[in-house]
């Protein structure tokens, strides 16, 4: 008679069924090469084995190298190897299958890993079709596992018209159902382009997609919310800024998802997308919610200061510039040697120098009439990701602390398949202690590990759950929601 795990007495002892909204799985050569050359041929091949020849050009440099390039230290020894049953788990779906019970997962949704970098390439033609190839293996791979698992299709989005393309075909013509969306797409910077054509490539900036973007990505919200479509962004900002330490790993990675996370979701909101897409949600993973607590207040707090009624206060057209010339003679004592006639001039064009910009309201597009405008346009449509162990997940919960009452929608994901997860059982117990330690509430960790990711992707597509482990219940939760809606 088998012994339960930690994790199956946790999940027995539950009401409610646990989404991994976030787990991995391991791409194993012998199979995906093979695969992904029957789909794409050899330039698929090609595009997905750059990513790793990129990782592994910078760990066979020497330091000084590294350092002579300012290239970052990349993760060495990844994936976990003592436990052999994890292992072959990362890479075969039927023995995650088997397993998902011991880990008491009711259903997943996995992430590549080496397929994170696919959607990248710099070539238009590799990335497109290595995109394709890799989608196509996908829906095969774990096809007949639907009913506790799906996987994520990756979408490039160097233009509009390849994300949209790709988004029809992984959902029309494969039935994938979750999207992985490239954020923080590399372009050329102009002025430098234009001088020095070569150098183009190294000189780049990063395109969030949502703001100043090179583009306008308006249809490809516009398709996501035409297919049931809740886009995820999986992005890191390792090896860009200030992580490209060329010795130290771990100073690399602290918080490179986050970030990354924090520059999409601030283009995303302040770009108007959440005010022109109400219904769309997107999720931002693996990156924690401490960034987006800090980031919903700051938001909130830059609005009372700059909209723009509040840039009155500030504008310099205002000053009396006679008044401040009588206060610093009267108080400038011995320090006034020419300052009462400057502090006299009206320096005409200060109101005018505001950067060539028309609009001075930086919040314009999100039509925000009251600072609890930016509570509804920022929680209702943003989900983020969070790993189990970390004790910061508390704080989306945290009602008096968010500012309007507000509870960010958090998405439990177990990071399986990553060197962080040595364990594949302790996951879920991990999760637990948010309860255990009554920093989170049993209502509050059924949201996490259930409620938000069945809302997430099941009310943009409320088949998303159909013919899975967690019908039922999911389809009572959508249909509860549904019906306290005015």
């Amino acid at each position: 008679m088998s012994t339960q795990s930690h994790a199956q007495k946790i999940r027995a002892g539950l009401k409610h069924p646990i989404i991994d909204a976030d787990g991995h799985w391991l791409e194993y050569g012998p199979f995906i090469l093979r695969e992904l050359h029957k789909h794409g041929g050899q330039r698929a091949v090609e595009g997905f084995t750059a990513f790793n020849a990129h990782v592994g050009r910078a760990l066979t440099a020497s330091v000084d190298d590294r350092k002579r390039k300012r290239r970052a230290q990349e993760a060495f020894w990844a994936i976990p190897t003592r436990n052999t049953l994890d292992r072959a788990t990362e890479i075969l779906p039927h023995l995650l299958y088997e397993r998902l019970d011991e880990f008491g997962i009711d259903f997943t949704v996995l992430y590549p890993t080496s397929g994170l970098g696919v959607a990248f390439h710099h070539d238009d033609e590799t990335r497109r079709v290595t995109c394709r190839a890799f989608n196509n293996f996908v829906a095969d791979f774990f096809g007949e596992f639907s009913d506790r698992m799906t996987p994520a299709a990756v979408i490039p989005m160097h233009t509009p018209e390849e994300a949209i393309a790709e988004l029809e075909h992984v959902v029309k013509n494969l039935g994938l159902k979750v999207v992985m969306m490239a954020s923080l797409v590399r372009r050329p910077i102009q002025a430098i382009a234009e001088k020095d054509p070569a150098a183009a490539r190294s000189a780049t900036w990063l395109d969030l997609l949502g703001l100043d973007s090179e583009y306008d990505y308006d249809p490809v919200w516009a398709k996501c919310v035409e297919l049931g479509i809740s886009p995820t962004f999986h992005s890191g900002s390792r090896g860009l800024g200030l992580r490209i330490s060329p010795t130290n790993f771990v100073f690399n990675h602290i918080g490179h998802f986050a970030a990354a996370s924090e520059a999409v979701c601030k283009a995303m909101f302040l770009g108007g997308v959440t005010r022109r897409f109400p219904t769309l949600k997107m999720g931002f993973l693996e990156g924690g919610v401490g960034w987006a607590c800090g980031l919903y207040n700051d938001l909130i707090g830059h609005w009372k200061k700059r909209n723009r009624e509040a840039l009155e206060e500030v504008n310099p057209a205002n000053l009396d510039h006679a008044a401040l010339a009588k206060f610093v003679k009267q108080y400038g004592g011995k320090w006034n040697t020419g300052a009462e006639e400057e502090a006299s001039k009206d320096r005409a064009g200060q109101s005018e120098a505001i950067g060539g910009i028309r609009e001075l309201d930086d919040y314009a597009a999100c039509k925000i009439k009251r600072a609890e405008d930016i509570r509804d346009l920022f929680v209702n449509n943003f989900y983020f990701g969070c790993e189990a162990d970390d004790p910061a997940n508390s704080y989306a919960f945290n009602r008096k602390a968010n500012p309007y009452g507000a509870k960010l929608n958090v998405l439990f994901g177990s990071d399986i398949g990553h060197f962080d997860v040595q364990d594949m059982k302790e996951v879920v117990p991990e999760a637990y202690e948010l309860l255990e330690d009554e920093l989170i509430t049993a209502d509050d960790f059924r949201d996490f590990m259930f409620a938000n990711p069945v809302r997430f992707w099941g009310e943009a597509n409320p088949r998303f759950f159909e013919g899975t482990r967690v019908a039922k219940e999911a389809a009572a939760l959508i249909a509860s929601k549904q019906r306290h809606l005015p």
